[in-house]
């Protein structure tokens, strides 16, 4: 399915790296459904933007998921045939104020993997009937680099990621005779978003010395990469990983 037939949900869209991602769909003629939990005036402002609609919901209520959905079907007359997963639970890349292994609690874990793992099953399972419907689905989930190499450990953000590479790859396994493809997009540190604020230039510097490229990836450039697992040239693509950092990592 050719971009400008295809309406995306992008989670998290308010602000950072899921606006770069919205406008990254939308610059290809996608319907673009901008989701957000406290930013409005931002999301707002993007849907102007780009033409879409903004909704808010926490992607971690099941009833506030299936009401974002129903309004975009409403606004767009279609039902969604994209979703992106991006929303992330409240966490900022700090690694001077990391929880470190004999402090880090429970609750930490717990706020990561409902943002990271809920949040991605609460959306999939609400397009599903839609996707299967229109015997095509596309899901991209947002993942990361830290669980192949962790050189900060932050704990509970890594776990729930890695915890979402697996659900993408059984969800891939589950949903591919219906013709939904399951991938993820991993980055390592974006240069800049929210969450990155508080990233010193030193950390940032010190990446982009370990890169082949030289430099640190945008969001935007994360955004384009992204726009892979939705297009027409990954039609045989599902349960992958592609990791998009400079080539720091090479897994």
């Amino acid at each position: 399915m050719n971009f400008d037939e295809q309406t995306v949900l992008v989670t998290g869209a308010g602000r950072g790296l899921g606006s770069a991602i919205a406008r990254a769909y939308a610059g290809q003629g996608a319907r673009v459904v901008v989701n957000y939990r406290r930013s409005q005036d931002s999301a707002e402002a993007l849907a102007a933007e780009i033409g879409g609609l903004a909704v808010r919901a926490d992607v971690t209520d099941a009833g506030q998921i299936d009401a974002l959905f129903g309004a975009a079907e409403q606004h767009f007359g279609t039902t969604v045939t994209t979703v992106v997963n991006n929303a992330l639970a409240d966490f900022s890349f700090n690694g001077d104020a990391r929880a470190k292994a004999d402090t880090i609690s429970w609750e930490q874990f717990d706020a990561q993997f409902q943002g990271a793992v809920r949040g991605a099953l609460t959306t999939t399972q609400r397009a599903l009937p839609g996707m299967r419907a229109g015997g095509f689905g596309r899901i991209v989930n947002v993942g990361t680099n830290l669980f192949q190499n962790p050189v900060v450990p932050y704990h509970e953000y890594t776990a729930a990621k890695a915890a979402l590479l697996s659900l993408t790859r059984t969800l891939a396994a589950d949903l591919g005779a219906d013709g939904i493809a399951v991938n993820m997009v991993s980055g390592g540190l974006l240069r800049t978003t929210d969450a990155s604020a508080a990233t010193p230039d030193e950390v940032f510097d010190l990446i982009a010395a370990s890169t082949p490229l030289g430099r640190v990836v945008t969001p935007e450039e994360f955004a384009d990469a992204s726009l892979f697992f939705a297009s027409p040239w990954s039609r045989s693509v599902t349960g992958q990983n592609l990791v998009v950092d400079g080539g720091l990592v090479k897994d």
